[in-house]
Parts: C-alpha cells; structure tokens; sequence
C-alpha cells in the first residue's frame, strides 16, 4: 500500500470512533511510523510502505482509536509555540491554558523587577517553562505531588535549557515552594468525578483531573491558601471549569479585595484573577 492509500483507509477508520480531526491524526501517526515530518508526506503520496512500516502504523492507529491521546503515542505536544514531552503521567498540554500562560506574561513584562513566580501543580512543566521562556525576569518554582510527572518537567526544562530559572520540587500545593511570590499559578484538577469525557481525555491521569466538591476541592484550597503566599501586590492566576467559576468567584471574594475572570478562545470563564 501507497501512503496516500493507508492515509485513506486510517482516517476513514478513525472517522467512525473520533469524527473531529481523523485526517490530521491519520497524518501525524503515520509520519511518527514512518520517522517523518507531516509535511515529508505531501511528497511522497506515491511511496510504498513496508511490512513492518504498516505494521506500526497499524498499532498506533488502533490505540488512537481505542481513544488515547495522539500527544502519547507521538511523545509530544506544541504548547505556546514551544514543544513538550509528554507521556501518561501528565496531562496533555491544552490550548485553553494558553490564556493563563499569556495573562502571566503580561504580568511579569509589566514589572521592570525580577518576578517570582509559582507554578503549582506544574504537571509537564508546561506553564511554568513558557513563562520563564516568554518572561526574561521570572524566576519559577514549580511543584507537583507526582513524583513522575516531576521526571517529565525535569526533562522539558533541561529540553528549554531553563534549569537556572526553574525550579521544581515535589509536594502538595505549596508544601514545597519557599516564601512568597509575586505572581501564582496554577492548572489544578478541577473535573467532577463522573463526568462524562471524550475516551482522550479519560485515558490521562484521574488524579490531574478529577476533584471532590463537584469539581472545586483543590481549586478552593489553593484560593484560600494563596494569600499566605503572595508577596505584597501579587496575583493569583487559576485555570477553573465554567462549571465551578461560582463556587471559585466566592472563594475568590473572600480570600482576596478583587478578582475577575478570563474567558479562553472558546469563550468559556476559565480562568480566574484574584489580588488584595
């Protein structure tokens, strides 16, 4: 068979089990079986493949059906224009995050001082590294109660060559990060148990998904804790689900003088700003 052939046939599969976007996985699995650029496949439709070339090819597209997450089977995620390893003891990097990341930026650009960021429950490193990347003065402490997630962090940082600008330490919430901070956030669990999810979505870690109090537990336990941890003028920024952004609102009210709530490209209330 051609490429163009089991481009076909892969995506005409996928179809049945994840309409959105078969043609685009069909590709970027196939270029990770053959060792590819995508781009290399526009070039080479007519190419035949071998034996064992169809053999892999096969394997990653029946575990894509079977719903895990492309970033998985290919090891990586583009995240704010910068490339993640990922595996399945972190979260897949979402572009829903990029308003957090972009909000903090803006944050630490507005300050001619050097910055002290948190990252808590820093996962991939994701939001941690695009900070200090896109913010020449922050200094970040990341955290995570996953030891494996740690490993994963600890290998995109080094990927960024980032090691001197953060820092990651192993523990729940603020457990771990020394003093306080001009700037904290945070991509915390914040889903409800039993709800219903895409099978791409359930195949990452429960524990970096799912909470009690309907979605909120940890959400309010880093809004009421964070006070104690902000440094003169700081700000609490927080990735939130619309579901909990009341729940989230009234916390926010009572720990903090202000906050405000910033929508994602979908316009969905996903993150919320809170400072004294």
């Amino acid at each position: 068979m051609t490429v163009i052939e089991v481009l076909k046939a892969a995506s005409g599969h996928l179809q049945k089990h994840s309409p959105e976007g078969a043609r685009l996985d069909a590709e970027v699995l196939l270029a990770k079986a053959l060792g590819l650029r995508r781009l290399d496949l526009y070039l080479q439709f007519d190419r035949l493949l071998s034996d064992d070339e169809l053999v892999r090819y096969r394997g990653l597209i029946k575990r894509r059906a079977h719903g895990d997450p492309v970033a998985y089977l290919v090891g990586h995620k583009e995240f704010m224009a910068l490339d993640f390893e990922v595996t399945p003891a972190v979260l897949v990097p979402n572009p829903d995050t990029e308003v957090l990341v972009q909000r903090a930026v803006a944050l630490a650009r507005q300050s001619a001082e050097p910055m002290r960021v948190a990252d808590v429950g820093t996962g991939s490193g994701c939001i941690a590294i695009a900070v200090a990347h896109y913010a020449s003065n922050a200094e970040v402490w990341a955290s995570d109660i996953s030891a494996e997630a740690l490993d994963v962090a600890t290998r995109n940082v080094a990927r960024h060559e980032l090691a001197g600008r953060v820092h990651l330490a192993c523990g729940d919430l603020f457990d771990s990060l020394p003093g306080t901070f001009d700037l904290l956030c945070a991509n915390l669990p914040y889903v409800a148990a039993g709800a219903r999810l895409p099978a791409e979505v359930t195949a990452q870690p429960a524990r970096a998904l799912f909470a009690g109090q309907d979605g909120a537990a940890l959400v309010l336990r880093l809004i009421e804790a964070a006070p104690a941890h902000l440094s003169s003028g700081g700000r609490l920024l927080a990735e939130i689900d619309p579901a909990i952004v009341v729940a989230a609102g009234e916390a926010a009210g009572r720990a903090f003088a202000h906050y405000t709530i910033h929508r994602d490209l979908g316009g969905h209330e996903r993150v919320i700003e809170s400072w004294s």
